[in-house]
């Protein structure tokens, strides 16, 4: 090792290096970015803006579409940049604020979907104590409980990976910095802090899903009970998508953060990176929200204010 070029920054390979190909890329990352970044800046504002949203089911909703707005901020920004300019790199402390800022959102997401759960949990299993289990104090508790452990998770992580020297191929064939290819292109014989932040993370993922598939388990078992079908659609139109949705998360999550490191990635670890970064923050406010009647109804309320009553016809 001590022949080795020590390295003082990345190259981001993406998705192709034939110029054409990275233009198209760059145009179509960010269509995909804008539709995310508006789609979720129009949930927040809904729910800020409209009194009948003021419940806590909305409030994780609104924690959610900003995280989800920060993750995709992160790495497409940049990735959309490096296509259009033509240019891969990316400094050893811009790669790590990458690090840092998708693991702490990512991780923050993970609790928000799961303080989700519980709520629906509670609104569907104890209807009557609803309001007095899930009140201002609890929810604001949940979710700072979540923005920050996301973010002490998010912070020990980074540290651990960059705390080793790198060496050797400054080439990173994603189009983020990602913790396998970090671990390809390390030096260290020791990667015990590495490997212990994996634990953890697999230890919380896996403790979050389990509290996720009991809540649900209660939750079918009363949903199963209600005599009409119409609020058994209800409850389950609002439950499962959310299921869904958080098993999706945390399958790619997996592959992007947890999987052994590989010399050159397939074109499936490219596509669940994709996934991860990129689809929550594009299907979640479908999945969640813009479906939703409430959501249509503050829409409405929102146009008649700022436009007049011609906006209802719209």
């Amino acid at each position: 090792m001590a022949n080795a070029t020590l390295v003082t920054g990345f190259l981001l390979i993406g998705f192709s290096n034939i110029q054409k190909l990275r233009i198209l890329y760059g145009v179509l990352f960010l269509l995909i970015y804008l539709a995310a970044l508006m789609s979720n800046l129009l949930i927040i504002a809904l729910i800020t803006l409209d009194v009948k949203l003021q419940t806590p089911m909305y409030f994780f909703l609104k924690n959610l579409s900003f995280l989800d707005v920060f993750l995709v901020s992160v790495p497409i920004p940049k990735f959309i940049v490096n296509n259009l300019t033509h240019n891969n790199s990316i400094s050893i402390l811009g790669c790590a604020f990458q690090l840092l800022l998708m693991t702490s959102f990512s991780a923050g997401e993970i609790f928000i979907l799961t303080a989700m759960s519980y709520d629906r949990y509670v609104a569907i299993c104890c209807p009557l104590n609803y309001e007095v289990i899930m009140n201002t104090g609890v929810c604001v508790l949940m979710a700072s409980v979540s923005w920050a452990i996301g973010g002490l998770f998010g912070t020990v992580y980074t540290a651990g990976t960059f705390s080793m020297p790198f060496c050797g191929s400054s080439v990173i064939p994603q189009f983020f910095c990602d913790v396998p290819s970090l671990l390809r292109i390390s030096c260290s014989e020791t990667l015990t802090v590495i490997y212990a932040g994996i634990g953890v993370g697999a230890c919380l993922s896996i403790s979050c899903f389990i509290c996720i598939v009991i809540s649900y388990i209660y939750i079918l078992s009363t949903v199963l009970k209600i005599p009409t079908t119409k609020g058994q659609s209800k409850a389950f139109s609002t439950c499962f998508p959310h299921l869904i949705v958080f098993t999706v998360f945390i399958i790619t999550a997996y592959f992007v953060y947890l999987k052994p490191p590989s010399n050159s990635p397939s074109v499936i670890d490219r596509l669940l990176s994709v996934i991860y970064t990129v689809m929550p923050p594009v299907f979640n406010p479908v999945t969640y929200s813009l479906r939703n009647n409430d959501m249509k109804c503050a829409l409405i309320r929102l146009l008649q204010k700022t436009y007049g009553q011609e906006a209802y016809f719209i």
